[in-house]
């Protein structure tokens, strides 16, 4: 029996659920096509942002034993750079590429999607409501149902394509969150971005990270974010996403059986570059497990009493 692993996020079809999340996939030529790409269903770029940023200072990455914290701030080369050095890349990519949008002020955020508008390619905008690495903007924008709604609504209005919006699990209620960002109108719910966390340099006997604190992903997030993932998913209409700690295809299957309609893989690829792969060569086991000849057929299954 063949099994059917392709996805679905609203209007855009997806070849395989695993998508390669923001901060983690290079911009050289060659991982944008071929075998590098074998097991991806779509690219998430970089954070862009209006102007550019150097990002943080110091320290930015720390291995934990089960997972990373990293600290990177959000660099990037500015929208207009991204748009005159990465078009051609996003152009000719093979799936589909997501825009990971940071949330500035209202209208910078804005300007940055007018700008992006025209580049062909692009399948949707990531609104990233979520980063624990910067002052001002970022997770602050998520935090709440009010905040979340401003920072949807305003996006919305400069962006006709499909609008994702990632939010942060350290939201008080993320299911509430979760509901107002649909109401302004987002296609999707991406769940979630990096925990907050900390390490201290033993050497030093100070915090390992300028900022103190950092974000935390790998497979000690993954039961973590399989609980927003369950909550958000009972919560909306629109597709969710799964992100966080994802790194085997019983991850993948287990968010999906969640709620999730695809997963997005960010820490398990900087220990194995076929990680996308490797996730999607043993999801069939699993989907045929339940019965089922497709992956969407198990999305919510476990929300089922059978």
């Amino acid at each position: 029996m063949t099994i059917d692993i392709t996805a679905k996020i609203g209007s855009i079809k997806l070849r395989t659920p695993v998508i390669a999340a923001s901060g983690v996939w290079p911009y050289s030529s060659e991982f944008w096509s071929g075998e590098r790409l074998e097991g991806i269903g779509a690219l998430c770029t970089k954070a862009i942002s209006l102007a550019p940023r150097r990002g943080n200072r110091g320290i930015r990455l720390w291995e934990t034993p089960s997972g990373v914290l990293n600290s990177i701030g959000l660099q990037n080369v500015g929208v207009k750079k991204f748009v005159e050095d990465y078009s051609a890349l996003v152009k000719n990519c093979p799936v589909p590429v997501i825009a990971n949008i940071v949330m500035e002020s209202e209208a910078d955020t804005q300007e940055t999607l007018r700008v992006l508008e025209d580049v062909e390619g692009l399948a949707a905008a990531e609104l990233n409501i979520s980063c624990p690495n910067v002052d001002g903007d970022g997770m602050s924008w998520g935090l709440s149902c009010d905040s979340t709604a401003k920072a949807t609504a305003a996006a919305r209005k400069a962006w006709r394509a499909p609008l994702w919006v990632k939010m942060t699990p350290q939201a008080a209620d993320p299911a509430a969150v979760a509901r107002a960002a649909e109401a302004e109108g987002a296609d999707a719910i991406v769940c979630a971005n990096t925990w907050l966390g900390m390490a201290i340099d033993m050497c030093s006997g100070r915090p390992a990270f300028g900022r103190a604190v950092a974000g935390l992903s790998g497979p000690a997030v993954f039961p973590l974010a399989l609980r927003v993932v369950w909550q958000v998913a009972g919560a909306v209409g629109i597709p969710v996403v799964g992100c966080g700690g994802v790194t085997t295809a019983s991850d993948c299957a287990g968010m999906a059986l969640a709620g999730a309609s695809a997963v997005e893989v960010g820490s398990a690829f900087f220990g194995n570059i076929g990680a996308g792969r490797a996730i999607c060569d043993g999801l069939p086991e699993f989907i045929g497990r339940y019965g089922k000849e497709r992956l969407t057929e198990i999305v919510g299954l476990a929300r089922i009493e059978r």
